[in-house]
């Protein structure tokens, strides 16, 4: 017969903030073995609660991914309001799309769930939001905020996911030299053509 002290037992079932950390062992099981090693069960044992536990916090599996992916976008969204701070005008706009890319680059499993799969997705969250503005601000007649948008936006994620795909052979500080490269002289053919 084995006996679980009832130190044991707290810790396995008393936990501070369980959904905060069912998400990191998410996160973690996502980078270390992608999408396939992520489960509820293999979660909950990476916290060291009962297999049903997960349950009181996501309806499945999807719930979980979702959760993830929001925090995914979270977090990028800290990463492009801090790139954003740091410039002004097409250099903020560089400096957001170098974000973007080394973003996706340090975290290529995470950046695959929250954009290639279905999912609520960017537009609309904080990281879009960020992007809007800044394009609002370099906005002019050759190009409406919107379109602006868009267009940065679809730059820096194909960049990415060239990456990713090894389609561009590139790494680290190369690729977010690339990004910054390619943004700002995008941000500055807009402003010389407005």
């Amino acid at each position: 017969m084995i006996t679980v002290s009832t130190s044991d037992r707290e810790r396995t079932y008393h936990h501070g903030d369980l959904r905060a950390a069912l998400v990191a062992a998410a996160l973690d099981l996502l980078e270390a073995g992608g999408e396939a090693a992520l489960s509820l069960r293999a979660v909950a044992r990476a916290c060291g609660v009962s297999a049903m536990a997960p349950y009181r916090h996501f309806a499945g599996k999807e719930d979980l991914l979702e959760a993830v992916a929001a925090r995914g976008f979270a977090d990028l969204a800290a990463r492009l309001e801090a790139a954003d701070a740091a410039a002004e005008g097409g250099e903020a706009l560089a400096a957001q799309g170098a974000a973007y890319v080394t973003f996706a680059c340090r975290h290529p499993a995470l950046f695959r769930l929250m954009f290639m799969r279905p999912c609520r997705g960017p537009v609309g969250s904080e990281a879009y939001r960020i992007l809007e503005r800044r394009a609002a601000a370099l906005a002019g007649p050759a190009m409406g905020a919107e379109d602006l948008t868009l267009a940065a936006w679809s730059l820096v994620h194909g960049l990415a996911a060239l990456i990713l795909d090894r389609r561009v052979p590139l790494e680290g500080e190369a690729a977010e030299a690339l990004a910054r490269r390619i943004t700002l002289a995008f941000a500055a053919r807009l402003t010389a053509a407005g």
